[in-house]
Protein backbone atom coordinates (compact mmCIF):
# COMPACT_ATOMS: atom_id res chain seq x y z
CA UNK A 1 0.00 0.00 0.00
CA UNK A 2 2.72 2.32 -1.01
CA UNK A 3 4.23 4.23 -3.90
CA UNK A 4 7.79 4.85 -5.05
CA UNK A 5 8.54 8.50 -5.18
CA UNK A 6 11.20 9.66 -7.56
CA UNK A 7 11.17 10.69 -11.20
CA UNK A 8 13.36 11.06 -14.27
CA UNK A 9 12.58 10.62 -17.98
CA UNK A 10 9.09 9.95 -19.32
CA UNK A 11 7.77 6.42 -19.80
CA UNK A 12 7.44 5.47 -23.45
CA UNK A 13 3.81 4.49 -22.89
CA UNK A 14 3.01 7.29 -20.48
CA UNK A 15 -0.65 8.25 -20.46
CA UNK A 16 -1.53 11.42 -18.57
CA UNK A 17 -2.55 10.63 -14.99
CA UNK A 18 -3.96 13.31 -12.72
CA UNK A 19 -3.05 12.98 -9.08
CA UNK A 20 -2.94 15.57 -6.34
CA UNK A 21 0.25 17.57 -6.16
CA UNK A 22 2.31 17.05 -3.05
CA UNK A 23 3.09 19.72 -0.51
CA UNK A 24 6.27 21.75 -0.42
CA UNK A 25 7.77 23.97 2.21
CA UNK A 26 10.85 26.03 2.84
CA UNK A 27 12.87 28.89 1.46
CA UNK A 28 13.32 29.76 -2.20
CA UNK A 29 17.08 30.07 -2.06
CA UNK A 30 17.65 26.31 -2.17
CA UNK A 31 19.22 26.17 1.30
CA UNK A 32 22.89 26.01 2.16
CA UNK A 33 24.52 23.36 -0.04
CA UNK A 34 27.40 23.04 2.41
CA UNK A 35 25.09 22.29 5.30
CA UNK A 36 23.14 19.82 3.20
CA UNK A 37 26.03 17.79 1.80
CA UNK A 38 27.12 16.26 5.11
CA UNK A 39 23.90 16.86 7.00
CA UNK A 40 21.58 14.40 8.75
CA UNK A 41 17.88 14.31 9.59
CA UNK A 42 15.67 12.32 11.93
CA UNK A 43 12.22 11.37 10.60
CA UNK A 44 9.35 9.44 12.14
CA UNK A 45 8.47 5.86 11.30
CA UNK A 46 6.93 2.68 12.67
CA UNK A 47 8.44 -0.75 13.29
CA UNK A 48 8.24 -2.83 10.09
CA UNK A 49 5.95 -5.82 10.30
CA UNK A 50 8.45 -8.22 8.70
CA UNK A 51 12.08 -8.17 7.49
CA UNK A 52 12.60 -5.76 4.61
CA UNK A 53 11.96 -7.89 1.51
CA UNK A 54 10.05 -5.77 -1.06
CA UNK A 55 7.66 -8.45 -2.36
CA UNK A 56 6.79 -9.49 1.18
CA UNK A 57 6.03 -6.02 2.59
CA UNK A 58 2.46 -4.75 2.47
CA UNK A 59 2.35 -2.09 5.20
CA UNK A 60 3.60 1.46 5.36
CA UNK A 61 6.14 1.11 8.18
CA UNK A 62 8.38 -1.25 6.23
CA UNK A 63 7.14 0.06 2.90
CA UNK A 64 8.50 3.55 3.46
CA UNK A 65 11.98 2.15 4.18
CA UNK A 66 11.84 0.01 1.05
CA UNK A 67 10.83 3.08 -0.95
CA UNK A 68 14.00 4.80 0.28
CA UNK A 69 16.32 1.81 -0.33
CA UNK A 70 15.14 0.82 -3.82
CA UNK A 71 14.43 2.42 -7.18
CA UNK A 72 12.18 0.57 -9.64
CA UNK A 73 11.69 0.56 -13.37
CA UNK A 74 9.31 3.52 -13.15
CA UNK A 75 8.35 5.97 -10.48
CA UNK A 76 5.59 8.46 -9.71
CA UNK A 77 6.45 12.18 -9.63
CA UNK A 78 5.77 14.24 -6.54
CA UNK A 79 3.55 16.60 -8.53
CA UNK A 80 1.11 13.82 -9.44
CA UNK A 81 2.12 13.61 -13.08
CA UNK A 82 2.41 10.55 -15.33
CA UNK A 83 4.59 7.60 -14.29
CA UNK A 84 8.15 8.13 -15.53
CA UNK A 85 11.13 5.93 -16.24
CA UNK A 86 13.72 5.41 -13.53
CA UNK A 87 15.84 2.25 -13.92
CA UNK A 88 14.05 1.60 -17.22
CA UNK A 89 15.57 3.07 -20.35
CA UNK A 90 12.42 2.20 -22.29
CA UNK A 91 9.23 0.15 -21.99
CA UNK A 92 7.67 -0.67 -25.34
CA UNK A 93 4.68 -2.64 -26.55
CA UNK A 94 2.52 -2.80 -29.65
CA UNK A 95 -0.33 -4.84 -28.17
CA UNK A 96 -0.32 -4.26 -24.36
CA UNK A 97 0.48 -7.96 -23.97
CA UNK A 98 4.17 -8.30 -24.82
CA UNK A 99 6.38 -5.68 -23.21
CA UNK A 100 10.03 -5.17 -24.13
CA UNK A 101 11.92 -3.52 -21.29
CA UNK A 102 15.43 -2.07 -21.49
CA UNK A 103 17.24 -0.90 -18.38
CA UNK A 104 19.93 1.74 -18.02
CA UNK A 105 23.52 0.49 -17.99
CA UNK A 106 25.94 1.00 -15.13
CA UNK A 107 23.43 1.22 -12.27
CA UNK A 108 24.61 -0.40 -9.04
CA UNK A 109 23.23 -2.19 -6.04
CA UNK A 110 24.54 -1.09 -2.66
CA UNK A 111 26.99 -4.03 -2.61
CA UNK A 112 28.63 -2.71 -5.79
CA UNK A 113 27.19 -5.30 -8.19
CA UNK A 114 25.52 -4.06 -11.36
CA UNK A 115 21.74 -4.02 -11.79
CA UNK A 116 20.92 -6.32 -14.70
CA UNK A 117 17.79 -7.64 -16.39
CA UNK A 118 18.05 -10.97 -14.59
CA UNK A 119 17.83 -9.18 -11.24
CA UNK A 120 14.28 -8.26 -12.19
CA UNK A 121 13.15 -11.59 -13.65
CA UNK A 122 14.63 -13.62 -10.78
CA UNK A 123 13.05 -11.31 -8.21
CA UNK A 124 9.63 -11.52 -9.87
CA UNK A 125 9.81 -15.30 -10.20
CA UNK A 126 10.80 -15.60 -6.53
CA UNK A 127 7.84 -13.46 -5.49
CA UNK A 128 5.35 -15.31 -7.69
CA UNK A 129 6.44 -18.82 -6.61
CA UNK A 130 3.85 -19.63 -3.95
CA UNK A 131 6.05 -21.81 -1.65
CA UNK A 132 8.09 -18.66 -0.93
CA UNK A 133 5.02 -17.13 0.72
CA UNK A 134 5.51 -13.58 -0.54
CA UNK A 135 2.55 -11.43 0.55
CA UNK A 136 2.67 -9.49 -2.74
CA UNK A 137 2.65 -12.60 -4.91
CA UNK A 138 -0.70 -11.73 -6.51
CA UNK A 139 0.77 -8.59 -8.13
CA UNK A 140 2.39 -10.89 -10.70
CA UNK A 141 -0.87 -12.58 -11.70
CA UNK A 142 -0.93 -10.68 -15.02
CA UNK A 143 2.19 -12.49 -16.23
CA UNK A 144 1.88 -15.57 -18.41
CA UNK A 145 2.62 -18.73 -16.44
CA UNK A 146 1.69 -17.29 -13.03
CA UNK A 147 -0.77 -20.12 -12.41
CA UNK A 148 2.00 -22.67 -13.01
CA UNK A 149 4.03 -21.35 -10.05
CA UNK A 150 1.07 -21.32 -7.69
CA UNK A 151 -0.43 -24.08 -5.55
CA UNK A 152 -3.07 -24.08 -2.84
CA UNK A 153 -2.89 -25.52 0.64
CA UNK A 154 -5.69 -28.13 0.61
CA UNK A 155 -6.66 -27.58 4.26
CA UNK A 156 -5.50 -24.06 5.07
CA UNK A 157 -3.17 -24.30 8.04
CA UNK A 158 -3.97 -27.95 8.63
CA UNK A 159 -1.64 -30.98 8.51
CA UNK A 160 -1.76 -31.40 4.73
CA UNK A 161 0.85 -29.47 2.78
CA UNK A 162 0.31 -27.74 -0.52
CA UNK A 163 1.51 -29.63 -3.55
CA UNK A 164 4.63 -28.40 -5.33
CA UNK A 165 3.68 -25.99 -8.16
CA UNK A 166 4.00 -27.30 -11.70
CA UNK A 167 6.89 -24.94 -12.42
CA UNK A 168 9.35 -22.72 -10.55
CA UNK A 169 9.44 -19.89 -13.07
CA UNK A 170 6.81 -18.05 -15.10
CA UNK A 171 6.89 -18.65 -18.83
CA UNK A 172 6.14 -14.97 -19.48
CA UNK A 173 9.57 -13.73 -18.36
CA UNK A 174 12.51 -13.92 -20.76
CA UNK A 175 15.95 -12.33 -20.41
CA UNK A 176 17.15 -11.03 -23.78
CA UNK A 177 20.57 -9.77 -22.66
CA UNK A 178 22.14 -8.12 -19.61
CA UNK A 179 20.10 -4.97 -20.06
CA UNK A 180 16.82 -6.07 -21.61
CA UNK A 181 14.04 -8.53 -20.89
CA UNK A 182 10.63 -9.37 -22.26
CA UNK A 183 7.41 -9.73 -20.31
CA UNK A 184 4.48 -11.59 -21.86
CA UNK A 185 1.16 -11.23 -20.09
CA UNK A 186 -1.73 -13.68 -20.13
CA UNK A 187 -3.93 -11.04 -21.76
CA UNK A 188 -3.50 -7.45 -22.94
CA UNK A 189 -3.22 -5.27 -19.85
CA UNK A 190 -2.96 -1.55 -20.42
CA UNK A 191 -2.26 -0.68 -16.77
CA UNK A 192 0.78 -2.97 -16.50
CA UNK A 193 3.51 -0.32 -17.06
CA UNK A 194 1.85 1.91 -14.46
CA UNK A 195 2.16 -0.86 -11.86
CA UNK A 196 5.92 -1.20 -12.37
CA UNK A 197 6.69 1.60 -9.91
CA UNK A 198 5.29 -0.42 -7.02
CA UNK A 199 7.96 -1.87 -4.74
CA UNK A 200 6.97 -5.50 -5.41
CA UNK A 201 8.55 -5.05 -8.87
CA UNK A 202 11.98 -3.76 -7.81
CA UNK A 203 15.15 -5.77 -8.62
CA UNK A 204 16.92 -7.98 -6.08
CA UNK A 205 20.72 -8.37 -6.00
CA UNK A 206 22.37 -11.75 -6.50
CA UNK A 207 23.16 -11.95 -2.79
CA UNK A 208 19.44 -12.22 -2.00
CA UNK A 209 19.36 -15.68 -3.56
CA UNK A 210 22.24 -16.91 -1.39
CA UNK A 211 20.46 -16.06 1.90
CA UNK A 212 17.15 -16.69 3.57
CA UNK A 213 14.64 -13.87 3.07
CA UNK A 214 14.80 -13.19 6.81
CA UNK A 215 18.60 -12.81 6.76
CA UNK A 216 18.49 -10.51 3.76
CA UNK A 217 15.57 -8.50 5.14
CA UNK A 218 17.44 -7.67 8.33
CA UNK A 219 20.35 -6.22 6.30
CA UNK A 220 18.78 -5.35 2.95
CA UNK A 221 20.75 -4.43 -0.16
CA UNK A 222 18.84 -2.14 -2.51
CA UNK A 223 19.65 0.07 -5.48
CA UNK A 224 18.20 3.40 -4.35
CA UNK A 225 19.73 6.74 -3.30
CA UNK A 226 20.35 5.60 0.30
CA UNK A 227 21.75 2.35 1.66
CA UNK A 228 21.05 0.44 4.84
CA UNK A 229 23.24 0.94 7.93
CA UNK A 230 21.48 -0.63 10.92
CA UNK A 231 18.14 -1.61 12.46
CA UNK A 232 17.48 -1.61 16.19
CA UNK A 233 14.00 -3.01 16.80
CA UNK A 234 11.46 -0.44 17.95
CA UNK A 235 14.19 2.21 18.18
CA UNK A 236 15.52 3.24 14.76
CA UNK A 237 16.57 2.29 11.25
CA UNK A 238 19.64 4.16 10.03
CA UNK A 239 20.31 4.93 6.36
CA UNK A 240 23.11 6.77 4.60
CA UNK A 241 23.70 8.23 1.15
CA UNK A 242 24.73 5.79 -1.61
CA UNK A 243 27.45 7.75 -3.38
CA UNK A 244 27.48 5.48 -6.45
CA UNK A 245 23.82 6.22 -7.22
CA UNK A 246 23.60 7.37 -10.86
CA UNK A 247 20.01 8.56 -11.39
CA UNK A 248 18.72 12.12 -11.19
CA UNK A 249 17.37 11.96 -7.65
CA UNK A 250 20.62 11.85 -5.70
CA UNK A 251 20.61 12.69 -2.02
CA UNK A 252 21.45 16.28 -1.06
CA UNK A 253 22.07 15.25 2.55
CA UNK A 254 24.09 12.35 3.94
CA UNK A 255 22.25 10.49 6.71
CA UNK A 256 18.64 9.63 7.55
CA UNK A 257 17.67 8.22 10.92
CA UNK A 258 14.14 6.76 10.91
CA UNK A 259 13.04 6.87 14.54
CA UNK A 260 10.47 4.16 15.28
CA UNK A 261 7.71 5.54 17.49
CA UNK A 262 5.03 3.71 19.46
CA UNK A 263 2.94 6.88 19.87
CA UNK A 264 2.45 9.74 17.43
CA UNK A 265 2.08 12.20 20.32
CA UNK A 266 5.63 11.37 21.40
CA UNK A 267 6.82 12.06 17.86
CA UNK A 268 5.00 15.39 17.84
CA UNK A 269 6.55 16.43 21.12
CA UNK A 270 9.97 15.59 19.67
CA UNK A 271 9.14 17.66 16.58
CA UNK A 272 8.26 20.68 18.69
CA UNK A 273 11.40 20.20 20.80
CA UNK A 274 13.64 20.06 17.74
CA UNK A 275 14.52 16.39 18.27
CA UNK A 276 12.63 15.25 15.16
CA UNK A 277 12.99 16.80 11.72
CA UNK A 278 9.85 15.48 10.01
CA UNK A 279 6.53 13.96 11.08
CA UNK A 280 4.26 12.70 8.30
CA UNK A 281 0.98 13.04 10.22
CA UNK A 282 0.61 15.10 13.37
CA UNK A 283 -1.67 13.60 16.05
CA UNK A 284 -5.40 14.29 16.07
CA UNK A 285 -4.96 16.16 19.36
CA UNK A 286 -2.95 18.81 17.50
CA UNK A 287 -5.72 19.47 14.95
CA UNK A 288 -8.21 21.10 17.33
CA UNK A 289 -8.31 24.82 16.71
CA UNK A 290 -5.48 24.42 14.20
CA UNK A 291 -3.05 24.08 17.10
CA UNK A 292 -0.51 22.38 14.81
CA UNK A 293 -0.43 25.43 12.55
CA UNK A 294 0.17 27.72 15.49
CA UNK A 295 2.87 25.39 16.82
CA UNK A 296 4.70 24.97 13.52
CA UNK A 297 3.91 28.21 11.62
CA UNK A 298 5.60 28.05 8.19
CA UNK A 299 6.88 24.55 9.00
CA UNK A 300 3.34 23.13 8.75
CA UNK A 301 2.49 21.29 5.53
CA UNK A 302 -1.13 20.68 4.49
CA UNK A 303 -1.62 18.14 1.69
CA UNK A 304 -4.20 15.79 0.21
CA UNK A 305 -3.28 12.20 -0.54
CA UNK A 306 -4.95 9.25 -2.35
CA UNK A 307 -5.61 7.42 0.91
CA UNK A 308 -8.81 6.28 2.60
CA UNK A 309 -9.63 5.39 6.20
CA UNK A 310 -11.39 2.01 6.13
CA UNK A 311 -12.79 -0.54 8.55
CA UNK A 312 -12.67 -4.16 7.33
CA UNK A 313 -14.81 -7.11 8.32
CA UNK A 314 -13.27 -10.48 9.24
CA UNK A 315 -15.28 -12.51 6.72
CA UNK A 316 -13.89 -15.71 8.25
CA UNK A 317 -15.99 -14.98 11.37
CA UNK A 318 -19.46 -16.50 10.86
CA UNK A 319 -21.08 -13.60 12.72
CA UNK A 320 -20.21 -11.27 9.82
CA UNK A 321 -21.23 -13.51 6.90
CA UNK A 322 -24.54 -11.78 6.18
CA UNK A 323 -24.12 -8.79 3.81
CA UNK A 324 -27.29 -7.25 5.31
CA UNK A 325 -25.57 -7.07 8.70
CA UNK A 326 -22.44 -5.52 7.17
CA UNK A 327 -24.49 -2.95 5.25
CA UNK A 328 -26.47 -2.14 8.40
CA UNK A 329 -23.25 -1.42 10.29
CA UNK A 330 -21.94 0.79 7.48
CA UNK A 331 -25.19 2.74 7.19
CA UNK A 332 -25.11 3.34 10.95
CA UNK A 333 -21.78 5.24 10.77
CA UNK A 334 -22.18 9.02 10.74
CA UNK A 335 -19.18 9.93 8.61
CA UNK A 336 -19.98 13.64 8.43
CA UNK A 337 -20.06 13.95 12.20
CA UNK A 338 -16.81 12.00 12.58
CA UNK A 339 -14.90 14.12 10.07
CA UNK A 340 -16.18 17.36 11.59
CA UNK A 341 -15.96 16.59 15.31
CA UNK A 342 -13.01 14.19 15.47
CA UNK A 343 -10.86 15.50 12.61
CA UNK A 344 -12.03 19.14 12.76
CA UNK A 345 -12.76 19.18 9.04
CA UNK A 346 -9.33 17.85 8.06
CA UNK A 347 -10.84 14.69 6.55
CA UNK A 348 -13.68 14.24 4.05
CA UNK A 349 -16.53 11.71 4.47
CA UNK A 350 -15.92 8.77 2.13
CA UNK A 351 -18.56 8.24 -0.53
CA UNK A 352 -16.75 5.92 -2.97
CA UNK A 353 -14.84 2.64 -2.87
CA UNK A 354 -11.73 4.02 -4.55
CA UNK A 355 -10.23 7.33 -3.50
CA UNK A 356 -11.43 9.98 -6.00
CA UNK A 357 -7.86 11.21 -6.56
CA UNK A 358 -7.10 7.93 -8.32
CA UNK A 359 -7.32 7.67 -12.13
CA UNK A 360 -10.36 5.62 -13.10
CA UNK A 361 -12.12 6.07 -9.75
CA UNK A 362 -15.78 7.08 -9.82
CA UNK A 363 -17.12 9.30 -7.07
CA UNK A 364 -20.26 8.58 -5.09
CA UNK A 365 -20.46 4.85 -5.90
CA UNK A 366 -20.56 3.68 -2.27
CA UNK A 367 -24.28 3.50 -1.49
CA UNK A 368 -23.30 1.75 1.75
CA UNK A 369 -21.47 4.92 2.80
CA UNK A 370 -24.66 6.90 3.35
CA UNK A 371 -25.84 7.61 6.87
CA UNK A 372 -29.31 6.03 7.02
CA UNK A 373 -30.37 4.93 10.51
CA UNK A 374 -33.83 3.72 9.49
CA UNK A 375 -32.50 1.50 6.68
CA UNK A 376 -29.72 0.28 8.97
CA UNK A 377 -32.24 -0.83 11.60
CA UNK A 378 -34.38 -2.56 8.96
CA UNK A 379 -31.44 -4.49 7.54
CA UNK A 380 -30.22 -5.53 10.99
CA UNK A 381 -33.66 -6.96 11.73
CA UNK A 382 -33.66 -8.86 8.42
CA UNK A 383 -30.23 -10.24 9.27
CA UNK A 384 -31.57 -11.58 12.55
CA UNK A 385 -29.80 -9.02 14.74
CA UNK A 386 -26.37 -9.40 16.30
CA UNK A 387 -25.68 -11.36 19.43
CA UNK A 388 -23.01 -10.36 21.93
CA UNK A 389 -20.41 -7.62 21.78
CA UNK A 390 -19.13 -6.05 18.54
CA UNK A 391 -15.57 -4.88 19.12
CA UNK A 392 -13.89 -2.52 16.65
CA UNK A 393 -10.10 -2.97 16.77
CA UNK A 394 -7.34 -0.48 15.93
CA UNK A 395 -3.63 -0.01 16.54
CA UNK A 396 -3.14 2.22 19.55
CA UNK A 397 0.25 3.66 18.56
CA UNK A 398 -1.32 6.28 16.30
CA UNK A 399 -4.32 8.63 16.53
CA UNK A 400 -7.10 6.13 15.82
CA UNK A 401 -8.71 5.87 19.25
CA UNK A 402 -11.05 8.85 18.90
CA UNK A 403 -12.49 8.08 15.49
CA UNK A 404 -12.76 4.34 16.08
CA UNK A 405 -14.61 5.02 19.33
CA UNK A 406 -16.90 7.39 17.42
CA UNK A 407 -17.65 4.65 14.87
CA UNK A 408 -18.45 2.15 17.61
CA UNK A 409 -20.65 4.67 19.44
CA UNK A 410 -22.51 5.51 16.24
CA UNK A 411 -23.21 1.81 15.63
CA UNK A 412 -24.32 1.39 19.24
CA UNK A 413 -26.63 4.41 19.13
CA UNK A 414 -28.29 3.50 15.84
CA UNK A 415 -28.47 -0.29 16.04
CA UNK A 416 -28.52 -0.89 19.77
CA UNK A 417 -25.60 -3.30 19.43
CA UNK A 418 -23.21 -3.52 22.36
CA UNK A 419 -20.35 -1.99 20.36
CA UNK A 420 -17.04 -0.62 21.59
CA UNK A 421 -13.53 0.11 20.28
CA UNK A 422 -10.39 -1.58 21.55
CA UNK A 423 -6.78 -0.68 20.86
CA UNK A 424 -4.01 -3.17 20.15
CA UNK A 425 -0.73 -1.71 21.49
CA UNK A 426 1.42 -1.59 18.34
CA UNK A 427 0.94 -1.63 14.60
CA UNK A 428 3.27 -4.64 14.28
CA UNK A 429 1.21 -6.76 16.70
CA UNK A 430 -1.99 -5.48 15.09
CA UNK A 431 -0.80 -6.60 11.66
CA UNK A 432 0.33 -9.97 13.01
CA UNK A 433 -3.20 -10.68 14.17
CA UNK A 434 -4.69 -9.51 10.89
CA UNK A 435 -2.34 -11.67 8.83
CA UNK A 436 -3.06 -14.68 11.04
CA UNK A 437 -6.82 -14.10 10.46
CA UNK A 438 -7.43 -13.89 14.19
CA UNK A 439 -9.40 -10.65 14.36
CA UNK A 440 -12.59 -11.05 16.39
CA UNK A 441 -14.38 -8.01 15.09
CA UNK A 442 -14.22 -5.22 12.49
CA UNK A 443 -10.79 -3.57 12.37
CA UNK A 444 -9.06 -0.48 11.02
CA UNK A 445 -7.66 -1.12 7.54
CA UNK A 446 -6.77 2.14 5.83
CA UNK A 447 -5.47 1.96 2.26
CA UNK A 448 -2.80 4.09 0.58
CA UNK A 449 -2.61 3.38 -3.13
CA UNK A 450 0.43 1.56 -4.49
CA UNK A 451 0.16 2.97 -8.01
CA UNK A 452 -2.16 5.47 -9.70
CA UNK A 453 -5.00 3.38 -11.12
CA UNK A 454 -8.37 2.21 -9.82
CA UNK A 455 -7.21 -1.37 -10.33
CA UNK A 456 -5.15 -0.96 -7.17
CA UNK A 457 -8.33 -0.34 -5.17
CA UNK A 458 -9.97 -3.58 -6.36
CA UNK A 459 -7.53 -6.41 -7.08
CA UNK A 460 -5.40 -6.35 -3.89
CA UNK A 461 -8.38 -5.67 -1.59
CA UNK A 462 -11.39 -7.53 -2.96
CA UNK A 463 -10.30 -10.24 -5.40
CA UNK A 464 -10.02 -13.71 -3.90
CA UNK A 465 -6.44 -14.20 -2.72
CA UNK A 466 -5.53 -10.51 -3.20
CA UNK A 467 -2.36 -9.43 -1.43
CA UNK A 468 -4.24 -7.24 1.06
CA UNK A 469 -7.57 -9.07 1.12
CA UNK A 470 -6.97 -9.73 4.80
CA UNK A 471 -10.61 -10.31 5.70
CA UNK A 472 -10.79 -13.18 3.13
CA UNK A 473 -13.69 -11.70 1.16
CA UNK A 474 -14.55 -13.77 -1.91
CA UNK A 475 -17.15 -13.33 -4.64
CA UNK A 476 -16.72 -15.19 -7.98
CA UNK A 477 -18.58 -12.41 -9.80
CA UNK A 478 -16.12 -9.79 -8.53
CA UNK A 479 -13.21 -12.05 -9.47
CA UNK A 480 -14.53 -12.52 -13.02
CA UNK A 481 -15.22 -8.83 -13.59
CA UNK A 482 -11.84 -7.82 -12.16
CA UNK A 483 -10.13 -10.33 -14.43
CA UNK A 484 -11.89 -8.85 -17.45
CA UNK A 485 -10.97 -5.35 -16.30
CA UNK A 486 -7.32 -6.24 -15.75
CA UNK A 487 -7.12 -7.77 -19.22
CA UNK A 488 -8.84 -4.91 -21.02
CA UNK A 489 -6.87 -3.58 -24.03
CA UNK A 490 -7.07 0.06 -22.93
CA UNK A 491 -7.49 1.99 -19.71
CA UNK A 492 -10.96 3.32 -20.56
CA UNK A 493 -12.35 -0.19 -21.03
CA UNK A 494 -10.52 -1.38 -17.95
CA UNK A 495 -11.97 1.37 -15.78
CA UNK A 496 -15.52 0.70 -16.99
CA UNK A 497 -15.24 -2.97 -16.15
CA UNK A 498 -13.78 -2.20 -12.71
CA UNK A 499 -16.81 0.05 -12.13
CA UNK A 500 -19.02 -3.01 -12.69
CA UNK A 501 -16.98 -4.98 -10.15
CA UNK A 502 -17.33 -2.14 -7.66
CA UNK A 503 -21.14 -2.27 -7.97
CA UNK A 504 -21.03 -5.87 -6.75
CA UNK A 505 -18.61 -4.96 -3.96
CA UNK A 506 -20.99 -2.19 -2.93
CA UNK A 507 -23.77 -4.73 -2.45
CA UNK A 508 -21.55 -7.09 -0.44
CA UNK A 509 -19.98 -4.41 1.80
CA UNK A 510 -16.82 -6.37 2.74
CA UNK A 511 -15.46 -3.19 4.36
CA UNK A 512 -16.54 0.28 5.44
CA UNK A 513 -14.92 3.31 3.77
CA UNK A 514 -15.07 6.05 6.41
CA UNK A 515 -13.02 9.07 5.32
CA UNK A 516 -10.73 10.38 2.61
CA UNK A 517 -7.35 11.38 3.97
CA UNK A 518 -6.18 14.92 4.44
CA UNK A 519 -2.61 15.07 5.72
CA UNK A 520 -1.02 17.50 8.15
CA UNK A 521 2.77 17.19 8.32
CA UNK A 522 5.49 19.21 9.97
CA UNK A 523 9.25 19.69 9.80
CA UNK A 524 11.95 21.23 11.96
CA UNK A 525 13.63 24.61 11.55
CA UNK A 526 16.73 22.74 10.39
CA UNK A 527 15.07 21.78 7.10
CA UNK A 528 15.08 24.63 4.59
CA UNK A 529 13.47 22.78 1.70
CA UNK A 530 11.42 19.58 1.47
CA UNK A 531 8.85 17.97 -0.82
CA UNK A 532 6.29 15.26 -0.16
CA UNK A 533 5.59 12.39 -2.49
CA UNK A 534 2.17 12.02 -4.05
CA UNK A 535 1.18 9.75 -1.15
CA UNK A 536 2.45 12.09 1.53
CA UNK A 537 5.77 10.45 2.43
CA UNK A 538 8.80 12.69 2.80
CA UNK A 539 10.92 12.71 -0.35
CA UNK A 540 14.28 12.33 1.35
CA UNK A 541 16.09 13.19 -1.89
CA UNK A 542 14.49 16.66 -1.90
CA UNK A 543 15.67 17.67 1.57
CA UNK A 544 18.03 20.62 1.91
CA UNK A 545 19.31 21.98 5.22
Amino acid sequence: MRVSKRASSAVALGAAFALIASGCSGSDDGGDAGNSADGAIVIDGTEPEVPLVPANTTETGGGAIIDYLWTGLVEYPNNGGAPQNAVAESIETSDSKVYNIKIKKGLKFHDGTEVKAANFTKAWNWAAYSPNGAQNSSFFADIQGFADVQSEDPDGEGPKKAAEPAKKEMSGLKVIDDYSFQVTLSAPTAVFPTKLGYSAFVPLPDVFFTQTPEEFGRKPVGNGPVKFVSWENNVSIKLTRFDDYQLRDKMKIKDVDVKLYQEDTAAYNDLLAGNLDFQQQVPVSALAGDKWKADLADRAIQSTTPSTGIIAFPMYDARFKDPKLRRAVSLAVNRQEITEKIFFGNRTPADSWANPLTPGAKGGNCTACQYNPDEAKRLLAEAGGFQGEMVFYYNADASHKEWMEAVAQSVKNVLGINARAEGIPTFAVFREQINAHKMKGPYRAGWQQDYPDVENWVNPLYVTGGSSNDGLYSNPQVDALAKEASGAPNLEASHEKFAEAVKVIDQDVPSIPVYFQGQQSGHSEKIKKVELTNVGEIDITSVEL
